[in-house]
């Protein structure tokens, strides 16, 4: 079980400590076939109470675009919809791949795909959307996602059991898969595409792989990466990014933390430092 206090994980100053050091040494042995994958809310940008106002911190865009230069596999996996992440992560290289929907819509170096199956959904989520819409008590957001909706709390807590009876009501009207989260719950398409089939996917040729997340639906990629360590010479490396909401279950599955997005930020850039050095002074 990994600690949620800084304790070990963070110094003072804000560099990565020795045992988190350790920790990703497997993938330093070989960058270019290692893969390094970060989800995006509440990992490399702090929980808001607007979703849509969620911006990753200064300096994310050159961290990974940084990492792409050394790693072999650079990624973000993420429920929020391709359309955002490519707006909020806007000028990374597209050798950096994005992964909205939980893997159902993907861009990379061969351009963009969204999983055919999932696209007969779009009308359900529609429709389902527009309900809770119609329905919601005053300060719940609704989040439209196309291919999957989400209803938001934050801002009335209070709202938490109509919230999630709500979604439960759709669910069970709709089909689609109830998916908790801190304050939330989300409908998703019930397609076996998850984060843990999509980094699998995104990694099936490195030899180690890391993957940074903090709310529910980090679980399956983490579980990814508990088998992946089981292969011969693989190696998986799980990082819970803390904050007070985190859940329990996610500390619990993670191999260590990092305090927040900005310790997860100075955490991948040490690592980019490290698989892609500047190059020094002419001498």
């Amino acid at each position: 079980m990994a600690s949620p206090s800084p304790g070990p994980d963070s110094s003072p100053d804000g560099d990565p400590s020795p045992e988190l050091r350790r920790a990703v040494e497997p993938l330093l042995v070989d960058p270019r076939r290692s893969a390094v994958i970060c989800d995006y809310d509440g990992t490399l940008s702090p929980i808001v109470e607007d979703p849509e106002a969620a911006r990753p911190l200064v300096g994310t865009v050159g961290v990974l675009a940084r990492l792409a230069r050394g790693f072999g596999v650079v990624a973000v996996v993420s429920g929020r919809p391709l359309p955002f992440l490519l707006e909020q992560l806007r000028g990374v290289p597209d050798t950096v791949r994005l992964a909205g929907l939980y893997g159902l819509e993907q861009r990379g170096p061969g351009g963009t795909r969204i999983e055919p199956s999932a696209e007969p959904w779009a009308s359900v989520v529609r429709a389902a959307a527009t309900r809770l819409r119609a329905d919601a008590p005053e300060g719940i957001l609704v989040e439209d996602k196309r291919l999957g909706v989400t209803v938001h709390w934050r801002t009335v807590p209070e709202a938490a059991p109509w919230g999630v009876a709500a979604a439960r009501h759709e669910a069970e009207r709709t089909g689609l898969r109830p998916q908790e989260g801190k304050m939330s719950v989300e409908l998703r398409v019930p397609l076996e595409v998850d984060k843990g089939t999509t980094i699998a996917a995104l990694s099936a040729d490195a030899v180690a792989v890391c993957y940074f997340g903090d709310d529910l639906g980090d679980l399956p990629a983490f579980a990814t990466l508990r088998r992946l360590g089981h292969q011969p010479d693989r190696t998986g490396v799980s990082v819970a990014v803390t904050g007070p909401e985190t859940p329990g279950a996610v500390i619990d599955a993670a191999d260590m933390t990092v305090p927040g997005p900005a310790g997860a930020l100075a955490l991948l850039g040490w690592m980019a430092a490290q698989a892609a050095p500047e190059p020094g002074p002419p001498g």
